[in-house]
């Protein structure tokens, strides 16, 4: 018998620093399809694309004396979902300045492609 082929979800993080209620929400669920056995890949987008910067993931929190969102990430990260951040032209980025937990910095392009291959897309 064959092994079921994991349904890959991309989810579209899109909530930043102006709405830390709900940044921590994308990298939870990610988690837990992860551990689910699905293909989990975050797409940071828009102002989420801010959630990649050393210094917003370790201070941005969602819930006052909350873990950190940088928590979050990494929960995710350890689960198996992988981590992309949309390039922005003009936009100027020092990697020092960004978390370990990033796997790449992405293309428009690329994101429409994923999001015309995989079964499930979601915006957080």
């Amino acid at each position: 018998m064959t092994e079921p082929t994991p349904q890959r979800v991309l989810i579209l993080v899109v909530s930043g620093p102006s709405t830390p209620a709900r940044c921590a929400a994308p990298f939870h669920i990610a988690t837990l399809l992860a551990c689910m056995d699905a293909e989990v890949t975050l797409y940071l987008t828009g102002e989420g694309t801010q959630l990649a910067r050393r210094e917003v993931a370790e201070s941005l929190r969602a819930v006052e004396n909350g873990e950190p969102l940088l928590h979050f990430i990494r929960n995710a990260r350890q689960a198996g979902a992988r981590l992309l951040m949309c390039r922005q032209p003009g936009v100027n980025l020092d990697a020092d300045m960004l978390i370990a937990e990033l796997d790449d910095i992405s293309s428009g392009g690329e994101l429409a492609q994923m999001i015309l291959e995989y079964e499930r897309v979601l915006t957080l």
